[in-house]
């Protein structure tokens, strides 16, 4: 179960190349724990591929502990959707994902 900072920080994932090889590297289940504030930080972790998150006082201090608890499930539940859906990859260079004939605004002599 890595941090993704000090317990109670709430600072967010510090360090998202160590996690990210930590998550390559082992083939069994982890959870981010520590560190989590905002739902965003949580579907990050959740994109890289990990398991889950165990949180407490980014809902506990919250000044709406259930509606950010709502939140935190959303952030995850889009995370993994999306980890599970496979990324595009990088590129170095602009690469039109449409046909550039008879798109709107092409305009031919």
């Amino acid at each position: 179960m890595p941090w993704a900072a000090p317990i109670g920080t709430g600072q967010g994932p510090l360090n998202p190349y160590a996690l990210k090889l930590l998550r390559d590297r082992l083939d069994v289940p982890l959870l981010v724990n520590a560190g989590l504030c905002l739902p965003s930080h949580a579907c990050s972790v959740m994109e890289w591929g990990f398991d889950g998150v165990l949180l407490n006082t980014a809902v506990a201090l919250a000044d709406d502990p259930v509606a950010m608890a709502k939140a935190f499930a959303m952030a995850v539940g889009a995370g993994r959707s999306a980890y599970l859906s496979g990324d595009m990859k990088a590129q170095q260079s602009a690469q039109a994902s449409t046909p550039l004939v008879s798109t709107p605004f092409w305009h031919q002599s």
